[in-house]
This record gives C-alpha cells, structure tokens and sequence, in this order.
C-alpha cells in the first residue's frame, strides 16, 4: 500500500507528556511501576505524575460539562490537543477521530454501580458518561472536529484497530486525515481483581516487577499502567512527517477458552505477514513486542516471530518493563517507541534482556498488540 504519513504523535502516561521528557525515561533502566494502596490493597501499578494529573483537574474544571467525565475521556482529550498543535490541524481541516478503550470508563461505572448497590438509584448522567463512544465523541467536542467519530473496544489491540480503521478510511479517499488512538485509566480496584482473579497480576518482588519479554520466568508478572497516546495520519506525504505507515495486518486466533493464545501465536504470524507485505523479513530491522508479562504470552509471541524470521532475529523490545499493560491504549504507547527509536537511531532494549548488533540503522520496525480473543494487529513503521 502507499505509505501514510504519521505527522503527530501525543501520549500522556507515566513516561510524561513531552517528547524529549519521553525519549529521556526510554534511556533510563529504571521502571515506572511502584507500589500504591487501591482498594485497600498494595499492588504495583504504573501511574501518571502528580504533574499530570494536575493538568487533569485543570481541564476537569475548566469546562462545568467536563466535571462529569472519566478519566480514560480526560488523558484522550489532553494527548489530542497536543497532537492537533503539532500536526498543524486547526478547525478548516475535516478530519475523522477513532479512540477506543478496553476497560473505558471504568472508575465512573465502578462509582456509579456502587451508588446504585447501597442506594438504589444512580446519578443522571450515569449513561452517557459510562458509553464505550464516549471517548471520541467529547474529544471531537472539544476539538470542535466536524469528521466522523468513531470509538470500540477490541480489548488490547484497540488501539492498533482504531489505526487500523484509520488506514481504510484513508485509503477510501473518504477523509485524507485522521486521528487515531486509545486511551485507558483502569488503576481501580475491581480491574485489578479481574486481572488478580485470572492469576496473571504480578508479585514479583524484585527491580522490574514486570518481567515482560524474560522467558525464563516461572510465573505471571503482568502489572498495569494507564495512560492515553493518539497520533495524526494523513494520505500526503508532508515535511512534518515523524515516519510512515508501510504496512497493516490483522488476524485472529481460534481460541481454546476466553483468554487463550496458541503456542505459537498463529495470528500473530499471519498480521506480521501481511503487514510486511511485498517486503522480507531480513527488511525488518526491530520489533516492539506486545509481550505482557505472562509467561505463555511473551513466549508465544516470541515462538511466532521465530517460526517467521527464523535464525536471524531483528531486534525485539517491549515497553511494559516500564510502564506497565495500558491495555487499550497499549499500541499506541507501542508505536510511539518505534517511532522514537527511528527518529533517533536508537535502539531501547530491556536492561534484563540480553541483545546483540544494537547499533544497526533503524528503518522499518514492526509493532505487536494483541488482547483477549486473540485479535492481533501489526503494523509496519518506517523513515
């Protein structure tokens, strides 16, 4: 397909808010997860600053109509704006909006339902708040978008489905700009009971409580974080151009039960295929990897990349050492390195990771995700 320029890319998370900050925490071998009380128990969580979360009450109370919203609606708000400045966009340009979230707004519903269980009734706007569209919908509002607005949940690899959507609007020749992203706040006590209830949720007592991408590992080291991240696509190629989409793929394990993988992650095999396209494997310099921290995931997604390139390995990385599963939002976070790494020449490796030929120019990396229901997305990114 014809490349597609990314010209913006915005994220809010626990790495910060500002590029060169980003970039910066990428370089350091130090986590971003600790441990904080929710729900009246210790866990490690990745959470955003107190400087960003001050950021959030400024806009919560900058507008009586976003006093009501959650979170996962304000991070997206916050990440959009950013993106629209640095891309240029202003009100003149019609562009779509695809944001989608796993869990969405999960600290609004948990508070509402609780209402609802002590007193019977629940607050006005428990519905229109707690919507999976939601997210879009108040981000076109606010940036008084006049494009369609879409917003899903495919649990994980939302994000890199909402990109994917994107793509085929794109290339439909329907709109020639389009915002893509996730956005995820899901550090709340029955989130992390559902992940504690799968056996997943880490324990790990140790320097990287999220052991992503160690194979060796004998238990489930999965830790959360929250946070959103959106970027700006267009058809035409532009001198803003941070790097360029090459290549998309999708496909979909047959699952065994409601959280399975295959050994060797067939649908992760068939997306990176078909996102590579007319291009080999020994084009594939990196790939940043979904690799959740549990041990029959990263091992799959690591078996799959063995069964496509065999002997000769690009160079694989994760960021959820650092700073945690954003499920929805995770992709997102996940193409924002690989774009850093290109734009710098640089490859960010995991520090308990071995890996060799580090200094090899960056061109073309691959980026995983993948959530509940084996629906995996790659796509390709290159300079």
């Amino acid at each position: 397909m014809k490349p597609i320029a990314i010209t913006a890319l915005a994220s809010f998370s626990p790495l910060g808010n500002q590029p060169d900050a980003i970039w910066a925490e990428y370089l350091k071998p130090t986590t971003q997860i600790i441990n904080r009380i929710i729900g009246g128990k210790t866990v490690p969580v990745a959470a955003i600053s107190d400087v960003l979360r001050a950021e959030v009450l400024v806009l919560r109370q900058s507008d009586h109509k976003y006093k009501f919203l959650d979170n996962s609606v304000l991070y997206a708000m916050l990440a959009s704006r950013a993106a629209i400045r640095q891309a240029g966009w202003n009100q003149n340009d019609v562009f779509g909006i695809n944001i989608g979230s796993s869990r969405g707004a999960t600290e609004l519903f948990e508070n509402y339902h609780e209402e609802f269980i002590t007193t019977g009734k629940t607050a006005t706007l428990a519905s229109p708040t707690t919507t999976m569209g939601n997210i879009s919908s108040w981000v076109a509002h606010d940036l008084k978008a006049s494009g369609p607005e879409i917003s899903h949940s495919i649990t994980c690899s939302t994000a890199l489905h909402a990109l994917l959507n994107g793509v085929a609007w794109l290339r439909s020749g329907m709109v020639d700009k389009f915002l893509v992203g996730g956005s995820e706040a899901s550090l709340t006590p029955f989130t992390i009971a559902q992940m504690q209830a799968l056996k997943i949720y880490s324990k790990e007592e140790g320097e990287y409580p999220c052991r992503a991408f160690d194979l060796n590992k004998e238990k489930n080291t999965m830790v959360l974080g929250e946070g959103a991240g959106v970027l700006c696509m267009q058809t035409e190629s532009s001198e803003k151009a941070l790097a360029y989409i090459e290549g998309v793929g999708y496909a979909t394990d047959i699952l065994e039960h409601g959280i399975s993988i295959s050994t060797e992650a067939e649908c992760f095999q068939k997306s990176m295929t078909m996102a590579m396209g007319k291009f080999s494997t020994e084009d594939i310099d990196g790939i940043v990897m979904h690799a959740p921290g549990t041990i029959k995931g990263d091992l799959s997604e690591y078996k799959a990349i063995q069964k496509l390139f065999g002997d000769k390995l690009p160079l694989l990385t994760t960021n959820k050492w650092k700073l945690g599963h954003t499920f929805g939002a995770s992709g997102i976070l996940s193409v924002e390195l690989a774009v850093m790494m290109l734009q710098h020449q640089q490859f960010v490796g995991v520090p308990f990771v071995e890996t060799s030929n580090n200094d090899v120019p960056l061109r073309k990396i691959l980026v995983n995700a993948v959530g509940f229901g084996g629906n995996a997305v790659t796509v390709l990114v290159s300079v």
